[in-house]
């Protein structure tokens, strides 16, 4: 109990120096002083409450050469939506930036005022920008998720992200009561033949916006590091032209989804309507570059953040 205690408290302390820092605008020393602490205690306290996400910062302050990239980007791949948010050229994190400006995007998309479906896919960038969205009253919306929320052992599938938005979000959600990967093709159709399934999966197909992750393929890839799919498997994927997954459909280099076994046991939601909804593609990063050029080639999505290495890199295509 006196560990969590101290533990509670340090964490008290850090959010007061992170509130301090952030929105009051005071300086370190002017920090010390009002807690009482040194300023090294107070430095570390600052970046104490950004590595617990106490803080979130958003960016409001619109770069020029995002903005000119985004332009490109819409012109190149005839979009609807795209956000370039700066790179970190020192950053490890395949997340930082693309998901403060998802979670901006969503947050705005839930702010309407009249009623939307909103379709959410899975994957880990996706995650973390629901992590970023504040609380929020939305009793008007409906948001449902594109994929199955249990995994291959039958547990629930981390990574998918209606119940972590069911936590900030008040509105009604509705989860897809499925595996990510059905054993057989029929299996498949049996379970899509529920009536609970098939009104998630009709509701799916009328969103007004649709955010998704967009992966690579690869024996590092999320499905397989995830264990959705063993390594042979997915090397067959790749060595037939595999490129990319968007909620577990597989496409080629061209956008096209591949007519193979894996994608007769997908039991997401199929990709909505790129003419009905804002289909918007949440990704970064070297390894995604050839899966998000085949996605925005063959119009599996109509929108994009990304950041600008990325962009460019599209862009150079």
């Amino acid at each position: 109990m006196a560990k969590r205690s101290d533990t509670q408290g340090r964490l008290d302390d850090a959010a007061r120096a992170g509130w301090l820092y952030y929105v009051a605008g005071r300086t370190q020393d002017e920090i010390a002083s009002a807690m009482g602490i040194s300023r090294q205690s107070a430095q570390r306290l600052v970046s104490l409450a950004v590595a617990e996400r106490l803080i979130k910062v958003r960016l409001d302050h619109p770069i020029a050469a995002c903005l000119e990239l985004a332009e490109r980007l819409k012109e190149k791949y005839g979009l609807k939506q795209a956000e370039v948010v700066p790179s970190d050229p020192e950053g490890g994190s395949s997340t930082t930036g693309i998901a403060e400006a998802a979670a901006a995007e969503i947050e705005r998309w839930l702010k309407r005022p009249d009623p939307i479906i909103i379709a959410v896919g899975t994957g880990r960038t996706l995650k973390a920008a629901v992590d970023q969205l504040p609380p929020m009253e939305c009793p008007q919306h409906r948001i449902v998720s594109l994929t199955g929320n249990i995994g291959p052992d039958g547990s629930a599938a981390f990574y998918n992200v209606i119940f972590s938005m069911a936590d900030a979000i008040k509105a009604r959600h509705f989860p897809m009561p499925l595996p990510v990967l059905c054993s057989s093709a029929e299996e498949r159709e049996t379970l899509h033949d529920q009536a609970l399934v098939r009104s998630t999966l009709a509701l799916a197909a009328q969103a007004d916006a649709t955010f998704v992750g967009i992966g690579e393929l690869g024996v590092e890839a999320p499905l397989c590091v995830d264990g959705f799919l063993d390594r042979e498997e997915m090397l067959r994927l790749v060595e037939s032209g595999a490129t990319g997954e968007i909620c577990g459909w597989i496409y080629d280099r061209d956008g096209r989804l591949i007519d193979n076994a894996v994608n007769e046991r997908v039991a997401s939601v199929p990709i909505p309507s790129r003419q009905t909804s804002a289909v918007v593609g949440i990704a970064q990063g070297k390894r995604k570059i050839p899966a998000m050029a085949a996605a925005l080639k063959g119009g599996l999505i109509n929108g994009v953040i990304t950041d600008e290495a990325s962009a460019e890199q599209l862009l150079s295509l």
